[in-house]
């Protein structure tokens, strides 16, 4: 059954029209008949069984049948700060990171960022990484669409208040057991492809960031999220 996110208010034994993208979607792509069935949800919880009931040249109309309450959300939230990285790699992680449940996705700049978003393409940029957002949500089932947020520094984003867990990925750092000490609310720190210097990491340190180095080995600034989230599924 397809699913889509639909920015509109949903509820039991109503009719909806479908918005401009979902119509594209569904009907003139995916080419849905009336009395076809799918998934809407608006994110504000849980998600609804819908059955196309009209369908004009312009615009479409369904009938909201039954609502599922299950968001699929992990048991913890994750706020996660993740430096921009150019091209491809970026929505990798934004797409991947949504898949494994995270709650909230900080952009980031650095001292190694490759990437300056200029003031005029802001909006278009984050538009772009919130739609990504928006598919892996569609995908992977989850009925909460976590929100990507504007670009700060890092120097800035540190003197935020941030969960209570926070962990710096540092490849190569002395570290106590993060996993033992993890609770139900996690900033997860990511650096870009060069990594964070060594000012930027004893930076987070100085605020309580926990050194979290996975393995031997030096994972790519998109390959992070998807390990680091992927152990806290398993472990927490």
């Amino acid at each position: 059954m397809p699913r889509f996110f639909i920015e509109a208010d949903l509820a039991v034994d109503t009719h909806v029209e479908l918005t401009e993208t979902v119509f594209h979607h569904w009907v003139k792509v995916l080419r849905a008949q009336v009395g076809e069935v799918a998934t809407l949800f608006n994110g504000q919880g849980g998600e609804y069984q819908v059955t196309l009931s009209e369908v004009n040249k312009k615009s479409a109309t369904v009938s909201v049948d039954q609502f599922n309450p299950d968001d699929r959300t992990p048991k913890f939230t994750t706020l996660l700060g993740q430096v921009m990285s150019k091209g491809d790699r970026m929505d990798y992680a934004i797409q991947k990171a949504v898949e494994l449940g995270v709650s909230e996705i900080q952009l980031l700049t650095s001292e190694r960022c490759e990437m300056r978003l200029k003031y005029d393409r802001d909006q278009k940029k984050i538009d772009h990484w919130q739609g990504i957002a928006i598919a892996a949500c569609e995908q992977c089932g989850m009925n909460r669409v976590p929100q990507i947020l504007a670009p700060l520094s890092l120097e800035k984003w540190l003197e935020t208040t941030l969960p209570e867990t926070k962990l710096v990925l540092a490849p190569n750092k002395d570290q106590v057991n993060v996993l033992e000490q993890a609770t139900a609310n996690i900033a997860l720190l990511i650096g870009p492809e060069g990594g964070l210097s060594e000012a930027e990491i004893q930076a987070a340190n100085a605020v309580g960031f926990l050194n979290w180095c996975i393995g031997e080995r030096v994972l790519r600034t998109e390959t992070a999220p998807v390990v680091a989230l992927s152990i806290l599924n398993y472990n927490i």
